[in-house]
């Protein structure tokens, strides 16, 4: 089919999907200077952040690891969300959704070759060549240098025929710790992870009622019993908590968690939207048997999501209390140049970090940072997975790990680059790689790449790596960190020294994921306006701590576990004398039940 001239618009980079990558990428693209269009399927931008509604996100949540645009959406969000970020337990912070969009919404206005066009799919893919050049939508065409698939199940590659996974690889095939050696239950069951339709719910106060949340078509309670055993009912709801009384539903045990005949999301569109309908029922019946069970002050929010365009939805009334589109945590992933598996995500023997990714020629290919645990979801039955968790300041975070390059690439097509859940990972490492700030961080390598190529007018892969990660580390809005480092955070003058330090000799890379200390004070990059408490500083067992409070006089005699985010006050921590009185600065989580300190000193 010809299409009218009007009809085809060009650019440098062309970005398909306004998720958490998709939109990174495009904001880092134009701010290099690429004529840059972001098509998206939905009103909002961010997509697990805000339109699949997971505002708790997890990982990269050390001081240091709060670089690029993922530290700057943090600094955002807490100049622009009343009373901060601390409301949950699952996440150190955690937002209204449409705060995030907002912001989303925000970085794109402000740059004038970025032409964002929503509520479009991708229809074809365009080819000259072994090269793709643009792809077609229902009103238009787009020809790109540079085309990114940042759809949510990797659409593009589909489309496109360019090599994909989808499901499970067994131990044979990469020798990975946590593989199956053979098809079982649960890999016939679920070929990758379960999505989950996020609901945000309202807690009304008490004695008020909220709405009686009607039952879906499909209705069946009994899947809940138990749903927060071992847990009160007080702390289930905490686990998701955001501002001004509401609640995350994104909850996995015997919760809204949905994978029955997941495999329809990557057939006909019919299909699709079968799973698309019983997934929102099932988290419809979620809500409902919560507010059943807990009471009526626990209805469901309103407005806060724009209306979702579900096809054969009864109660068109309560949309805006759904996420617009479903949490995927798992969709095509690539057939990269290279491959991240299991044991690239692994802590070394006796170490604290992963091993940095090297190829052929000695070069260290890394080009964005994760540190969470790996972590999958599967509505019944698990999988036993390598640990890769720490104790670090006061609490259980991830090991970090680095994504090289190469995994964003196609091993032989060219004018394409991924930068979602869609890279060339493995089933099971893909449980670490998956979450919000390391696709974020994803995303700006993706989107600085492309446009790197721009200018140069070279492929992706013909891109020198090193130039991507100067790039990256030196950009003048969102300099990204690529070499993980617990005691390096942005504020330190060398920082972008020990970056290139560690680039140039992969083989210095510590163990301990320390680089030497230095003299002077870091500063945190997300302090808010802390609070100051004071109190008897008590060492439980390694890296578990607590905080009697002497003052302020109104919380005196409360004991609160002591975490935090920042270096310094973790190693000031680890090394303090039990019984000692400190004087901290921080803030308060009472969903939590933790005070999470920015600083800390011997009270004199």
């Amino acid at each position: 089919m010809v299409l009218p001239i009007s009809s085809v618009l060009k650019a440098d980079v062309l970005v398909v999907g306004g998720g958490t990558g998709g939109t990174a990428a495009a904001v880092q693209a134009a701010r290099r200077g690429a004529k840059t269009i972001l098509v998206s399927e939905f009103p909002w931008l961010g997509g697990m952040l805000t339109s699949a509604g997971v505002s708790a996100p997890d990982g990269n949540e050390l001081a240091a690891f709060q670089t690029g645009l993922w530290g700057a959406f943090l600094r955002e969000l807490q100049q622009r969300q009343p009373g901060g970020l601390d409301w949950g337990w699952v996440s150190f912070f955690t937002y209204d959704p449409r705060t995030g969009a907002e912001i989303f919404a925000d970085w794109v206005k402000c740059l004038p070759n970025l032409h964002w066009i929503s509520g479009q799919k991708a229809h074809d893919v365009l080819y000259e060549g072994d090269r793709i050049s643009g792809v077609r939508f229902a009103d238009f065409t787009v020809s790109a240098k540079i085309t990114l698939d940042a759809t949510e199940l990797g659409d593009v590659l589909a489309l496109a025929e360019v090599g994909h996974r989808w499901g499970w690889e067994f131990q044979a095939e990469w020798g990975e710790p946590s593989a199956p050696t053979a098809s079982n239950i649960l890999t016939e069951s679920y070929s990758v992870q379960a999505p989950t339709w996020v609901a945000i719910m309202q807690d009304f106060g008490k004695g008020a009622a909220g709405p009686e949340i009607p039952a879906p078509p499909v209705d069946n309670p009994d899947r809940f019993i138990g749903a927060w055993d071992g847990y009160t009912s007080e702390q289930f709801l905490n686990y998701g908590r955001l501002p001004g009384g509401l609640l995350m539903i994104n909850w996995p045990i015997r919760g809204n968690d949905y994978g029955e005949g997941v495999d329809r999301l990557i057939k006909a569109e019919a299909s699709r939207q079968e799973f698309l309908q019983e997934s929102l029922w099932h988290t419809q019946s979620f809500a409902r048997f919560i507010q059943t069970q807990l009471g009526p002050r626990y209805g469901l929010a309103q407005n806060i999501f724009p209306i979702s365009t579900i096809e054969n939805q009864q109660n068109s009334s309560l949309l805006s209390s759904f996420a617009l589109h479903p949490y995927y945590r798992e969709s095509r992933r690539l057939r990269g140049i290279s491959t991240v598996r299991e044991q690239d995500i692994l802590p070394v023997v006796g170490g604290r970090v992963a091993k940095l990714p090297i190829n052929a020629e000695g070069i260290c290919e890394a080009v964005a940072i994760g540190n969470y645990a790996n972590d999958h979801h599967y509505t019944s039955g698990d999988i036993p997975l390598q640990p890769k968790s720490i104790r670090w300041g006061g609490r259980w975070t991830g090991t970090p790990f680095t994504l090289p390059y190469s995994a964003l690439i196609p091993a032989s097509t060219e004018g394409l680059l991924v930068c979602e859940k869609n890279i060339s990972v493995s089933h099971i490492a893909n449980g670490a790689t998956r979450l919000q700030p390391t696709v974020m961080n994803i995303g700006q390598a993706a989107g600085m790449a492309a446009a790197l190529c721009a200018e140069s007018g070279c492929q992706p892969r013909e891109l020198p790596v090193r130039v991507l990660q100067e790039a990256l580390l030196q950009d003048s809005e969102a300099s990204a960190a690529v070499i993980p480092l617990f005691n390096l955070t942005r504020g330190r003058s060398d920082w972008l020294d020990w970056q290139r330090y560690y680039l140039d000799r992969p083989e210095a890379y510590p163990a301990s994921g320390e680089c030497q200390e230095s003299v002077e004070k870091q500063s945190s990059q997300t302090a808010n306006t802390h609070s100051q408490f004071s109190g008897i500083f008590r060492r439980l067992g390694e890296q578990d701590w607590t905080l009697t409070l002497t003052s302020p006089a109104s919380l005196a005699g409360q004991t609160w576990q002591l975490v935090t985010l920042d270096s310094e006050t973790d190693r000031f921590l680890h090394n303090c004398e039990t019984e000692k009185p400190l004087t901290v600065w921080g803030r308060l989580n009472s969903a939590g039940a933790w005070l999470l300190a920015g600083s800390v000193e011997l009270k004199r």
